[in-house]
């Protein structure tokens, strides 16, 4: 009140009522947060399985150890979710289903050029990480900024969104491709080949 009379303002100002929020808002708007961060996660999953079939379905387990990564990680440093920290959450989860996205199109482009389903995902990894590399350096250098130059709570969303970044590109690189090579599917035959393919069709 004090600091706001001292202003530029042409009239007084008075206090005619208070209002306090108690942590119940805050408490609902974490728990809402996190269903829909849940929710979506579902959704996508479920989409991935059926459209990238198993590089879909690798990248949903490169997911969940991303998640389980990213939680270890909260508890060590640590970090308190916010209602901006699990925004920051969620945007960096879709920051590594791109990636996988990504990377699973780069293998069914060498896979058509009629290559191997080994090298196929070795050249498929090394020609989207380029575009990985530089897409997730950029987040960091904006993450940097907002932590830098934004308030407590741009800081929270920004610590929380930049270590995401970096976590989803190194599970996306290396978690995924250790799955998918380890797996050892013949794309020559007819059954492997429909498992590196994606669509809702068998082409």
């Amino acid at each position: 009140m004090r600091g706001l009379n001292l202003g530029a303002l042409p009239v007084p100002i008075e206090l005619q009522s208070t209002q306090t929020i108690g942590a119940i808002l805050g408490e609902t708007a974490l728990r809402a947060g996190l269903f829909a961060g849940l929710a979506g996660f579902a959704v996508l999953s479920v989409f991935m399985i059926l459209w990238y079939r198993l590089p879909g379905l690798v990248a949903v387990f490169a997911l969940v150890i991303y998640v389980v990564l990213m939680l270890a990680l909260f508890k060590l440093i640590p970090v308190v979710l916010t209602a901006a920290g699990i925004a920051a959450f969620i945007l960096s989860v879709g920051l590594a289903v791109d990636a996988n996205i990504l990377i699973a199109e780069r293998i069914k482009e060498e896979l058509a050029a009629g290559k191997k389903a080994e090298s196929a995902i070795r050249e498929g990894f090394a020609r989207a990480w380029l575009a990985i590399r530089d897409s997730n350096f950029a987040h960091i250098i904006a993450a940097v900024i907002l932590f830098w130059f934004g308030t407590s709570l741009i800081k929270g969303f920004a610590l929380v969104f930049g270590i995401g970044v970096l976590v989803s590109m190194l599970s996306a690189i290396t978690i995924s491709r250790t799955f998918l090579l380890a797996l050892g599917i013949n794309a020559e035959k007819p059954f492997g080949r429909f498992l590196l393919k994606s669509g809702f069709t068998s082409r």
